[in-house]
């Protein structure tokens, strides 16, 4: 391994990715954790057991996440080339997307009536017929 490739670019891309993957180490090391709970190898107790693997863990997939994130080029030249593309983006004003959320829960207490309405005039045309028992 040698130094970090394109050390100025991508940096939030490289961080953020970089914080997801020690999220997810961690969470492996604790479920790892848990697994072994009850090994024993030898003499050694279980929690000696249990902070030695989770060790390696940690350190086998902190290795291959900075490899990763930072030194293998094509991985690295993916993560800039998506920081750059989302500089790009256009993202929606808040105001846009307030618009948005009450045309969607509008639209949905529209239909939520629609199919009630149904739903009630098709019971009552199946009590009428006595396909259905009446509730009351």
């Amino acid at each position: 391994m040698s130094g970090i490739y394109k050390r100025g670019q991508g940096y939030w891309t490289r961080m953020m990715s970089a914080i997801a993957a020690g999220l997810l180490i961690f969470m492996g090391a604790v479920w790892l954790w848990d697994t072994i709970a009850g090994v024993r190898l030898g003499d050694l107790q279980t929690v000696y057991v249990q902070a030695g693997a989770a060790v390696v863990f940690i350190t086998v997939l902190a290795v291959l996440s900075y490899y990763l994130i930072c030194v293998h080029t094509r991985f690295v030249d993916f993560l800039i080339a998506t920081e750059g593309e989302m500089k790009k983006v256009n993202w929606s004003t808040r105001r846009e997307i307030m618009g948005s959320t009450w045309v969607v829960i509008s639209f949905t207490f529209i239909v939520a009536s629609i199919i009630a309405f149904l739903d009630m005039g098709y019971s009552m045309i199946f009590q009428t017929l006595k396909v259905l028992e009446s509730a009351g």
